[in-house]
């Protein structure tokens, strides 16, 4: 089971276990994670999952496209490593994926 380490914005870490298959978002829900509010469960149609993936991990990931990324134009403080942790499927080698959330938007 894959772990992945949350960060929040004031620089807490939560580590949990991830299942192979679920979203990011799903990981991040299942596990109160703040920060992550995923209003439209998962559906991509909003940009509340919003998170930066750690630098080391976006050759597997790649970044944000289609109607993710145009989701991500709602989002504020948006970077190269931005993705919505609803579009990131959990997988073995995800095991060590460092996520940052944003600071809650206004």
């Amino acid at each position: 089971m894959p772990k992945i380490t949350f960060t929040d914005h004031t620089g807490v870490t939560r580590e949990v276990d991830a299942r192979n298959g679920e979203t990011l978002m799903e990981a991040a829900v299942k596990n109160d994670i703040p920060e992550l509010e995923a209003e439209c469960g998962g559906a991509c149609a909003c940009a509340t999952c919003h998170v930066y993936i750690h630098h080391d991990f976006m050759p597997l990931l790649g970044e944000a496209e289609g109607a993710e990324l145009d989701m991500l134009s709602f989002a504020e403080d948006v970077r190269p490593n931005s993705r919505l942790s609803c579009q990131v499927t959990v997988t073995e080698q995800c095991d060590g994926l460092k996520v940052s959330t944003p600071a809650p938007q206004s």
